[in-house]
């Protein structure tokens, strides 16, 4: 089968790790596992951006040597893996992984091969935040559409990458699908862009200005290479690109897919900068780009220059990894951002893993053992149940093609509710059900299986419980419950497991 290569953005180190960061991680894990869950080969790679100026910035501000800086909160994103249940292959640091500065000279000599590298005297307008110029007329008001300050008119002279030749065949790939960007609505944000011409763009800093922080441009040791240029890279540095590893031509340069996960405010860079850097130094493309909108707060983005951040480690111990993941997951829209609450966490969580599928799988090892001393038959679910069950794995596949996560775990919700319906008509308790209470009781044991093993991907730890309650074959474990209450006990109103 074909291999599965996904990636999340590689963020600044500049401070903690946020819920935002949470959500990217979360999502191309769930990618990842999904992919694996159906026989795909896969890597997942993520990591952090060292080397921007921000960085430097930040531990000034602090009072802290830069390479202290980063290491201490580098290591805190790496730490992510755990409380958030995630399942990368590789975690590249810019600053302090081999294969990355040799990788980013190659492709820098590469596009200087290509004849697309330049250097000139440049005045413009420049967000640190975003690490960025921007023209006038893309700022509203005069401020960084991202950070919301206005940019400072910085005047140096760097190296500049021809961005403007590779407008039309840019323009080729996005329009013929070869790059597919979801949801459309980002695609077609692209597609203008491109659309209304390209320039040609800063590529390099100069090393005063970034303290001596980052990678020298082969050959001008005066000048550090351009932040974005440099983390952009880091999706086939990983793979060993400048060094001969094999795992460079396995996940990149073969026939599967590639496949980025990003926030919708690094998308030109990723849909437009790096295709045509990849374009310049002969290299494949992505085949993929997928988008996700913004976490908020009172409305207001997760940022962490705006001091409302989110600690995804401290709601993962206090709530359980499991109903942090449920939100991520469950809750974010498609397109557009969504305002994060604890109390929404917990409802959630409440509503959907105890009450739904807690419910479910809890009344049925329940009545199995009070009525068959834990031996359910094979059986298979009947009608609507049936129907939502058998639909289940090309739904999901579906959804997640899209980058749907809401459709994903719906799909998962939808068999639940069956479930319960299916289980209130039949009501297998009573003595009136007792001719046909084994065939309904291995009908709702299949459907959870079927659910445990399709949830796998989403919440790998909650699933790996089911299965251990549900067991295989005729056999069923005693009930215990596998996703208590967070508001309050596990007998509480609508989580009663012997009906």
């Amino acid at each position: 089968m074909n291999t599965f290569y996904v990636t999340t953005a590689v963020p600044y180190v500049n401070a903690a790790p946020h819920l935002g960061h949470a959500l990217e991680l979360v999502q191309a894990d769930v990618l990842a596992r999904h992919a694996r869950l159906r026989g795909h080969p896969v890597r997942f790679l993520t990591g952090t951006d060292d080397n921007a100026l921000k960085n430097v910035t930040a531990a000034r501000a602090a009072g802290v040597d830069v390479r202290t800086f980063v290491d201490a909160n580098a290591a805190r994103f790496a730490a992510l893996r755990e409380p958030l249940g995630l399942s990368f292959d590789d975690f590249i640091r810019t600053s302090a992984d081999a294969r990355h500065a040799t990788g980013v000279e190659r492709l820098w000599r590469e596009c200087a091969a290509a004849g697309d590298l330049y250097r000139r005297t440049y005045e413009g307008l420049y967000c640190p935040g975003c690490e960025q110029f921007w023209t006038a007329g893309e700022l509203p008001g005069g401020l960084c559409p991202e950070h919301g300050v206005a940019p400072e008119r910085v005047a140096e002279e760097n190296w500049f990458f021809r961005l403007s030749r590779y407008s039309g065949r840019l323009l080729e790939i996005l329009e013929s699908g070869r790059l597919r960007i979801e949801p459309a609505a980002r695609r077609n944000e692209v597609l203008a862009f491109v659309r209304a011409g390209l320039t040609d763009f800063s590529v390099s800093r100069p090393a005063s200005r970034a303290a001596g922080w980052g990678i020298p441009v082969p050959g001008d040791p005066d000048q550090v290479v351009y932040v974005w240029w440099d983390a952009l890279a880091n999706y086939v540095t990983a793979l060993g690109y400048g060094n001969g590893d094999p795992a460079y031509q396995c996940w990149w340069a073969g026939p599967g897919e590639r496949t980025h996960v990003i926030g919708k405010g690094i998308v030109r860079f990723h849909a437009v900068y790096w295709p045509a850097l990849l374009l310049s130094a002969g290299l494949p493309l992505p085949t993929s780009i997928l988008v996700h909108d913004y976490l908020s707060v009172d409305g207001a983005k997760l940022s962490k220059s705006a001091g409302n951040t989110i600690d995804p480690v401290a709601l993962a111990g206090r709530y359980g990894t499991d109903a942090l993941r449920w939100w991520l997951l469950r809750e974010p829209a498609r397109v557009g951002d969504t305002d994060f609450t604890v109390e929404r966490l917990i409802r959630r969580a409440d509503g959907d893993l105890a009450n739904g599928l807690g419910n479910l799988v809890n009344r049925t090892l329940t009545l199995a053992w009070r009525h068959c001393a834990g031996r359910v038959p094979g059986t298979a679910p009947p009608g609507p149940l049936g129907e939502a069950c058998d639909r289940l794995p090309g739904r999901i596949d579906r959804a997640l093609h899209d980058f749907d996560f809401r459709a994903a775990t719906g799909a998962l919700w939808d068999v639940v509710d069956e479930g319960n319906r299916y289980a209130e008509t039949e009501r297998p308790w009573e003595p009136a059900a007792a001719d046909r209470r084994d065939a309904v009781l291995g009908a709702l044991t299949a459907a959870c299986r079927l659910v445990a093993a399709e949830l796998s991907p989403f919440l790998p730890s909650g699933a790996a419980r089911l299965r251990d309650r549900l067991l295989s074959g005729d056999r069923v474990s005693r009930p215990e419950p596998v996703f208590p209450r967070i508001s309050g006990p596990a007998g509480a109103p609508g989580t009663r497991a012997d009906r």
